[in-house]
């Protein structure tokens, strides 16, 4: 088991400001789909977002989607190996936006767009990928996109975190601003990840562009509530604690 070190967890006290690029960026992107939801019907926003399917295109989406099914857990199982509470944190997350998640979809109890479609614009055919089983129910809001949203959230608080530990070990200012650029460009690249995922399930016509909206406030919202209490129990011993020392 990997002992602890001399130094003191506190990194998680300002994880908002390392990863301040991923929540512009997600609010951003959130409020960009209400404004663009004032000015034209959820379903011809679908068809314009849906209507470029390419072969390479099917490939991709298909099994990137995946990503937001049992890729979090695998990642959560190496987290719990390497340090504990971080491991911990991601399952938590994963936990409580599922349930969120899970309760507004029997709330809202609205069609996927497979259903929409065939009820209100039957002469309309939406380009499908081989091999994806539609489902018809229960679109608001995307789980997937929920899911994608807390993982690279979480990931990329774990990794500027790791990194700030590191540097507050070495005790070198001289670092700080490229600290400061790694965190962004991890931020950024985790943000990107996370919209890809979303944007996936439009392609596989598995939801609306509104149900990415609920995605997104859900799946941000949730780690935004968790990370007050991982700053309060980061200082446990246990927290560090870890199979595997890297």
């Amino acid at each position: 088991m990997a002992t602890n070190t001399t130094y003191t967890d506190t990194a998680y006290t300002d994880p908002i400001n390392r990863t301040s690029v991923y929540l512009v960026l997600s609010v951003v992107l959130a409020l960009g789909i209400v404004v663009v939801h004032f000015f034209y019907s959820k379903a011809d926003i679908h068809l314009w977002l849906n209507g470029n399917h390419t072969a390479w295109q099917d490939i991709i989406w298909q099994y990137y989607t995946y990503v937001g099914e049992w890729v979090p857990y695998a990642v959560a199982a190496v987290l719990l190996l390497l340090r504990l509470g971080d491991g911990m944190l991601l399952l938590a997350d994963l936990a409580l936006s599922g349930l969120l998640a899970q309760a507004v979809k029997h709330i809202a109890c609205t069609d996927r767009p497979y259903m929409f479609f065939a009820k209100h614009f039957p002469d309309i055919d939406l380009p499908f990928v081989e091999g994806v089983r539609l489902s018809r129910f229960f679109s608001f809001p995307s789980g997937h996109t929920t899911t994608f949203f807390v993982l690279m959230f979480v990931l990329a608080v774990i990794i500027t975190e790791a990194y700030s530990r590191r540097q507050a070990m070495e005790k070198d200012k001289r670092h700080s601003a490229s600290g400061a650029v790694f965190c962004a460009a991890v931020s950024l690249v985790c943000f990107l990840l996370a919209a890809a995922g979303a944007y996936s399930r439009i392609y596989l016509s598995q939801h609306f562009l509104e149900d990415i909206f609920g995605g997104i406030v859900i799946g941000v919202s949730s780690t935004l509530l968790l990370l007050p209490v991982a700053s309060r129990l980061q200082v446990k011993p246990w927290w560090s604690w870890g199979l595997i020392k890297v």
